[in-house]
């Protein structure tokens, strides 16, 4: 009788709260090569080593137990991918090689497909910049700096507008896009990109 009622007490492990690792699979599979995502011991160096940390809402390791947590939603909303300047120094100093920059990128792409960022300046200046890369083969700064801030910061132009025509005067920056040689190519690498995406 004691080891029935003692059998009943003990959960079933379906009942056992365990961490889901769907969502780490996801983000570790749609990652370019290894990203070694699951051997993270949360050691705390990736954010201490960070010099935009304390403009995230959540560190990296933090944010990268809500990865194994399941937290999907919370994850693709946090602005900590976004702040990300993408140094390495996280990754040079990571004790298991976490390539952590790269799993940043991934959390982007999933939060603009999945549109759950707060704020659309970073994706749509992710996509401006895409944009100009896929017509012309190499960012066209003037084109993405026009863009972006007639879009988002248009009261602002006014005082960019020396420091723009003083870049275009001593020829740091074109005034107009010119394409690379061989933009056919880069177009075929680009969309066999895309459609590997799609297969993972």
């Amino acid at each position: 009788m004691a080891t029935e009622n003692a059998s009943q007490a003990t959960p079933e492990l379906s009942e056992v709260s365990l961490p889901n690792l769907r969502f780490l699979e996801e983000v570790s599979t749609a990652t370019a090569g290894i990203s070694r995502l699951e051997m993270c011991i949360q050691c705390g160096t990736c954010g201490g080593s960070c010099p935009s940390a304390a403009d995230m809402d959540h560190t990296p390791r933090l944010l990268f137990a809500m990865i194994r947590a399941g937290l999907r939603d919370e994850v693709l909303s946090s602005n900590t991918p976004w702040i990300c300047v993408s140094c390495y120094h996280c990754f040079v100093r990571c004790p298991q090689d976490v390539h952590i920059p790269d799993v940043m990128y991934t959390l982007k792409s999933m939060a603009i497909r999945a549109k759950r960022y707060k704020d659309a300046t970073a994706p749509d200046f992710s996509a401006t910049f895409v944009d100009m890369v896929e017509s012309y083969g190499r960012s066209f700064e003037f084109g993405l700096a026009t863009r972006h801030y007639l879009k988002h910061f248009p009261l602002r132009l006014p005082s960019m507008a020396p420091m723009g025509l003083g870049l275009i005067s001593r020829r740091r920056m074109e005034i107009t896009p010119s394409r690379i040689e061989g933009i056919n190519q880069l177009k075929v690498i680009l969309q066999y990109a895309k459609e590997l995406e799609l297969v993972q």
